[in-house]
């Protein structure tokens, strides 16, 4: 098949290695080919219009922004392109948030190389990848949008209180997340606020270890 025949996707990721590697990994298939990466919405924005991908692949963490955030902009600006999320996340968490964003899947990187390819052909497809779990989570959050289904205390967070509290335990001051995610020193304050009231913690400190320890847990 020749390249201008394949199915072209764009990888949307801040790691150059992993780029290379499931670049690498991806060309390997017959009727796949990587046409480009990006690393910031920007970038993605003006890489979609110009190089057209099929598919696009777009990692939870991005230093700029939140992967959500750009999930949810693919699906208003280019409603028939398929986002697949690949993640160092436990799905537990994340993949539910980004399908309700607008992804078609959610793969964990540990997971990817056996079965990316596989991923990205059943969304192209127009199916779901995701677990049962997720699936069936996702089915009940949508039949019944009004019904709480929290079973933990990050179930509760926001996506941008999710995104906080995410960078507190990568260790990000106060006005380095402030910059990060582009809002105000105040902002961010009140996010963590909320997020302090849902996990029923009054102190800072014990905000910072829960969200460590969190953090660590998920990239096992």
């Amino acid at each position: 098949m020749n390249t201008t025949d394949k199915i072209k996707i764009l990888i949307v990721d801040d790691h150059p290695i992993f780029c290379l590697g499931m670049t690498e990994l991806i060309n390997k298939a017959d009727d796949l080919v990587v046409c480009g990466s990006a690393d910031t919405p920007q970038k993605v924005c003006q890489s979609i219009l110009e190089l057209e991908p099929d598919l696009v692949i777009v990692d939870i963490s991005l230093k700029d922004s939140s992967g959500i955030d750009l999930i949810q902009e693919i699906n208003s600006q280019f409603q028939k392109l398929p986002v697949l999320v690949l993640s160092m996340y436990d799905e537990s968490l994340y993949a539910e948030r980004a399908i309700l964003a607008g992804a078609r899947g959610y793969l964990m990187k540990q997971e990817a190389i056996p079965v990316v390819v596989d991923a990205i052909h059943q969304v192209l497809e127009g199916k779901l990848y995701a677990s049962d779990e997720v699936k069936e989570k996702v089915f009940q959050r949508l039949m019944s949008p009004q019904t709480p289904v929290h079973t933990s205390p990050l179930d509760q967070l926001t996506g941008r209180e999710l995104e906080v509290f995410r960078l507190i335990g990568e260790g990000l001051s106060t006005r380095e997340i402030a910059d990060r995610m582009h809002l105000s020193i105040k902002t961010i304050g009140t996010y963590r606020e909320r997020i302090k009231e849902k996990f029923n913690i009054k102190h800072y400190t014990e905000l910072v270890k829960v969200a460590v320890y969190w953090l660590q847990k998920t990239q096992k």
